[in-house]
């Protein structure tokens, strides 16, 4: 297909896509002409992977490009394209103090230690974990700390099936898409399961005699209880 039928079918346009042959985050097509060029279903596959790292993850164009390198090693291996596309997904938090931040490192490298995990305390999730429990520490929120155990469990079994339901080893650049989206929708679907635990909690702790009904009052319950 020729680039202005790529555009239509990609729904991206045609200068967009210029653009990203320039960058270097798309193949170049096959030359037919020293003016024309021709691009098959690999193209398209690629600009869907691109407008997933850019418009649904919200990666910069350079961010998303790292991801992309990681697809196109030829030593790439699923670990090493799943690690670059989580840590351009991964948001960052300010922080209080950098005493804070520095023993909420260290809180993080001991978990990291203490559960056994294969990853690096100074990589970006972990930082990121880091800032969150700085910040919580400095508004009062230190029970979430001295709970990060059973969090830290829970997330195990979480990422056990994330994994398994997203590898293809095949096809990586499949693999990255489901990543990018699964978590993203991922997040927002767990953050919606914690809320109704947390209401079935409430309701099981304060003795609540059955399900909330539908309607205003199940949703009272449940924002009621979103702060436990």
């Amino acid at each position: 297909m020729r680039i202005g039928e790529l555009s239509e079918r990609a729904d991206v346009p045609v200068p967009t896509i210029k653009y990203y042959l320039r960058e270097g985050l798309l193949p170049p097509g096959r030359r037919t002409s020293p003016n024309q060029a021709r691009y098959d279903d690999s193209h398209l596959g690629r600009l869907r992977l691109i407008r997933a790292l850019t418009q649904v993850g919200g990666l910069p164009v350079a961010d998303a490009k790292i991801v992309l390198d990681a697809v196109d090693d030829p030593g790439r291996t699923p670990h090493k394209v799943l690690g670059a596309a989580q840590r351009g997904l991964t948001a960052t938090y300010a922080v209080g103090s950098e005493e804070d931040l520095a023993r909420a490192r260290r809180v993080v490298a001991d978990l990291i230690e203490r559960r056994g995990w294969r990853v690096s305390p100074a990589g970006v999730p972990a930082h990121a974990l880091a800032a969150v429990l700085a910040t919580m520490r400095e508004t009062g929120l230190e029970a979430f700390e001295r709970r990060l155990d059973e969090y830290a469990e829970a997330s195990e079994r979480i990422a056990a099936a994330d994994v398994a339901g997203t590898v293809d080893e095949s096809d990586l650049e499949a693999t990255v898409m489901r990543v990018v989206l699964g978590t993203l929708l991922g997040d927002a679907a767990l953050a919606a399961l914690r809320r109704l635990a947390q209401a079935d909690a409430s309701a099981r702790h304060y003795g609540h005699g059955g399900p909330a009904p539908a309607g205003d009052g199940g949703d009272d319950e449940a924002g009621a209880s979103g702060g436990c």
